[in-house]
C-alpha cells in the first residue's frame, strides 16, 4: 500500500516537472505550428481558417488540459520569443530592396502611419471602454496594433497585464489576416496592400504579406516595425496624461 502511494507521488511529481519544463512547451510550440499548416492544408486552405489559428486552438486546448498558466508557458518559449526580435529585423532585407519605391511614396506613407497609430490604439481603447471592461483590460487593448515583443514592452509601462496584452495582439492579428484578402481585394499595389497589413495585423499580416509578394511583405514589415516605434514613442506618455 505505502509502496503504491509513493510509485502515484512520483508520478505526479514527474508528471509536475515535466508539465513545467521549458523544452516540453518550446517543442509544444513548434508541433502545434507545423500541425496548423498541415491541418490547413487537408482541409484545402479555408479563408476563415488560417493556419495560425489552427496552431492556436491546439495549443489553447493543450494548455488548458494540462492547468498551465501563461507565465510557465511564456518561459518555455523564451528562445523562441528572442527570434521574434531577430526576425523582425530580419525584413529589412527585401525592404533595402524596395528602397526606391519607399522614397517615392514616403509622405502617403508616413501619413498613413500616423493616422494608423493613433486610431489602431485609441478605437482599440474606446471600444474596450464602452463595454466597461476593467482599466487594466482597456489598458490592455491600447497594445492591440502593435507586434508582441514591442507590445509586451509597452504593457510594461503602462501597467497592463502581460498576458492579456499578447492575446489581443495575437488574436487582432488573426482577425486582420483573415479579414485581409476581401478588404485589400480591389487594391492594385502590393505596396499599399502590404504597408496596410503591417499596421493593423502587425506580425501575422507581415507573414500573410509575404504570401502576396516579397514587395507586400517587405512594406508590412516596415508598417509593424514604424508603428511600434511610434506608438511606443507617444502612448505611455498618452496614457499617463490622460488617466492622471
Amino acid at each position: 500500500m505505502a509502496t503504491g502511494q509513493m510509485a502515484a507521488k512520483g508520478a505526479c511529481q514527474l508528471m509536475d516537472k515535466l508539465l513545467t519544463s521549458p523544452l516540453l512547451w518550446m517543442t509544444l510550440t513548434l508541433v502545434a505550428y507545423e500541425a496548423g499548416f498541415w491541418l490547413h492544408r487537408r482541409l484545402r486552405e479555408p479563408v476563415l481558417m488560417p493556419p495560425m489559428l489552427l496552431s492556436l486552438s491546439l495549443l489553447i486546448v493543450a494548455l488548458v488540459m494540462g492547468h498551465v498558466d501563461y507565465q510557465t508557458y511564456f518561459h518555455g518559449n523564451a528562445f523562441i520569443h528572442f527570434l521574434l526580435g531577430t526576425s523582425t529585423v530580419a525584413l529589412a532585407v527585401p525592404l533595402y530592396q524596395s528602397l526606391p519605391r519607399l522614397k517615392a511614396a514616403i509622405v502617403p506613407l508616413l501619413a498613413t502611419l500616423v493616422v494608423g497609430s493613433l486610431v489602431g490604439a485609441g478605437l482599440a481603447m474606446s471600444l474596450a471602454w464602452a463595454a466597461h471592461l476593467s482599466h487594466s483590460s482597456v489598458l490592455a487593448f491600447a497594445t492591440r496594433a502593435v507586434t508582441t515583443p514591442m507590445a509586451l514592452g509597452i504593457a510594461e509601462k503602462i501597467h497592463a497585464p502581460l498576458a492579456l496584452a499578447s492575446a489581443i495582439v495575437i488574436v487582432s492579428g488573426l482577425v486582420g489576416a483573415i479579414a485581409a484578402e476581401p478588404l485589400l481585394k480591389f487594391v492594385r499595389h502590393d505596396m499599399a496592400k502590404g504597408f496596410a497589413l503591417g499596421l493593423a495585423a502587425h506580425g501575422v499580416g507581415t507573414a500573410r504579406a509575404l504570401q502576396i509578394s516579397p514587395t507586400a511583405g517587405a512594406f508590412a514589415a516596415l508598417g509593424m516595425s514604424l508603428n511600434g516605434i511610434l506608438t511606443a514613442l507617444w502612448l505611455p506618455t498618452a496614457i499617463r496624461w490622460w488617466f492622471s
